[in-house]
C-alpha cells in the first residue's frame, strides 16, 4: 500500500486481490473502522504464504483464508489479554507488598530504607530522586500531601513511596538491593529457591504485562530473553514463547492463591477451546494453551 493513505474500499480491495476471502462486506468496512487496517495486518501476517519471513513478503494469502478468522484470531488475543491482565495486577501487587512489608520491618530504624546505601546499592541511592523521585513524581496527590504535612522530609516513607513506583521501578529497586538475604527473603515468598530464577520470572511477568498493557500481538509471544529453569518446570522449547510465560504467571499465582490460579487456567482452557471449535483452522497457528 506504500506510504499513501487509503480508504476503507481500497483496503477491502487490496485485500480480496491478496486472496482473502470475505463474506460479510458490510461488516468488513464497520470492523476496519474500529480495529484499523495496520493493526489488523499483524493478525493477516500469519496467514500469508510467506510466513514467518519479513524480508520477501508476497502479501498473498493462503488458499481458503477468511477475513472472518483473522478477525477471530485478533479477538482471542484481545480477550486472552484482558485476561491476563487481571492476574498479573494480583502478582505485582503481591510483589511490591511484599517488598514493602519485609523489607520495611527488617530494615525498621529508617523509613525510606530504600535510599540508604546500607540497604541498596550506592549509586542507586545517589540517583533515586533523580531517576525515581522526580518533581512529576512528587505531583502523585499522596505524595504531594505528605510532603505538605511534613516539609522536612526528603522522602515519604517505603510504604507510601514503592505503593506509587511503577512495575519497573520496584523491580529496579529489588536488583539493587545490596544484601543477598533481602533478595532471598522475597524470594522465598513466593517458592523460589534462587534469586537469579525469581529475577527471571518477575521480567517475565513485566515483558507480558507490558505487551497486554499496550494492546501488542500476545498469542506467538517471542521472548527476548529466555525463562530461567525453576519450579514452574519450563521445557526447553518453552522458554522464549507465551507457554513458558503462562507457566510462570500460573506458578506465581498458585503461591498467592491456589483457587485464583486455578481459576486462570479454566479461563484460558475456555477461551482456547471456544477458538477451535469457532475455527478449527486456526489451532495450527496458535499454541496448545490446553496444557497450562
Amino acid at each position: 500500500m506504500g506510504k499513501t493513505a487509503t480508504t476503507i474500499e481500497q483496503q477491502l480491495s487490496l485485500l480480496t486481490s491478496r486472496g482473502l476471502t470475505i463474506r460479510d462486506t458490510d461488516k468488513a468496512r464497520e470492523i476496519l473502522l474500529d480495529i484499523g487496517y495496520y493493526r489488523l495486518g499483524f493478525y493477516l501476517f500469519p496467514f500469508e504464504k510467506s510466513y514467518p519471513d519479513l524480508h520477501n513478503r508476497t502479501h498473498k494469502y493462503i488458499e481458503g483464508t477468511s477475513f472472518e478468522d483473522v478477525v477471530k484470531l485478533y479477538y482471542f488475543d484481545f480477550d486472552l489479554r484482558l485476561l491476563l491482565m487481571r492476574y498479573l495486577n494480583r502478582i505485582e501487587i503481591a510483589f511490591r507488598t511484599s517488598l514493602i512489608y519485609n523489607l520495611s520491618n527488617r530494615h525498621n530504624s529508617t523509613a525510606i530504607w530504600f535510599v540508604s546505601p546500607t540497604v541498596v546499592n550506592h549509586s542507586y541511592a545517589r540517583d533515586f530522586e533523580s531517576k525515581v523521585y522526580t518533581s512529576d513524581f512528587k505531583r502523585n496527590s499522596v505524595i504531594h500531601r505528605h510532603h505538605q504535612n511534613n516539609p522536612c522530609d526528603r522522602f515519604a516513607p517505603a510504604w507510601k513511596t514503592l505503593e506509587f513506583m511503577t512495575f519497573g521501578a520496584v523491580m529496579k529497586l529489588y536488583e539493587q538491593l545490596k544484601k543477598r538475604d533481602d533478595k532471598i527473603l522475597i524470594a522465598h515468598e513466593f517458592g523460589i529457591r534462587q534469586v537469579v530464577t525469581f529475577e527471571s520470572y518477575m521480567h517475565t511477568i513485566r515483558q507480558v504485562r507490558n505487551v497486554c498493557a499496550h494492546g501488542l500481538r500476545l498469542y506467538d509471544l517471542k521472548l527476548p530473553k529466555g525463562i530461567r529453569r525453576g519450579p514452574a518446570a519450563n521445557k526447553p522449547a518453552e522458554r522464549y514463547n507465551l507457554i513458558g510465560a503462562l507457566r510462570v504467571i500460573k506458578y506465581l499465582m498458585e503461591q498467592i492463591s491456589e483457587n485464583r490460579a486455578n481459576d486462570m487456567s479454566v479461563q484460558i482452557h475456555n477461551l482456547y477451546e471456544q477458538l477451535c471449535s469457532s475455527s478449527p483452522n486456526l489451532k495450527p497457528l496458535i499454541p496448545d494453551f490446553s496444557t497450562i
